[in-house]
């Protein structure tokens, strides 16, 4: 196995991580809201599900960039500039979350929480046209 198999395996399960750990954190809070969990559990669960995401994130940030260089692809390729773009919009709106999550009403929460997963699976379609091109 090269090295370069090997950083892209750990790049794509630090975005699987992330991605996937969105989903699942959903679907866990709509459960434990029905449930009638109290809000300092579903803070709990955002709480270290930020520490394992935003990790992934680094990870996924670090061997993305070895890869680009190792692959010899300019900064200038434009796709790579969308998903580029695509990642910047992902992190700055994980990053207006979790500032303003616990001071924001339940239905702006859900808006943005949306909205960075899409933003996620987006990052994951550039990733497969960055490959396909």
């Amino acid at each position: 196995m090269t090295s370069l198999l090997v950083l892209r395996w750990v790049h794509l399960l630090a975005a699987a991580t992330w991605t996937g750990g969105l989903i699942v954190l959903a679907a866990l809070v709509v459960a434990l809201r029905r449930a009638g969990a109290e809000r300092s559990l579903l803070q709990a669960a955002a709480r270290q599900f930020g520490r394992v995401s935003w990790a992934a994130m680094g990870v996924a940030l670090v061997t993305g960039v070895v890869q680009v260089e190792l692959h010899g692809w300019p900064w200038t390729y434009g796709r790579l500039h969308t998903k580029l773009g695509l990642v910047a919009l992902t992190v700055g709106l994980a990053a207006y979350h979790q500032r303003t999550a616990s001071r924001s009403s339940p239905a702006l929460r859900g808006v943005v929480q949306l909205l960075i997963l899409i933003a996620s699976l987006g990052v994951f379609g550039a990733a497969v046209a960055l490959r396909a091109g």
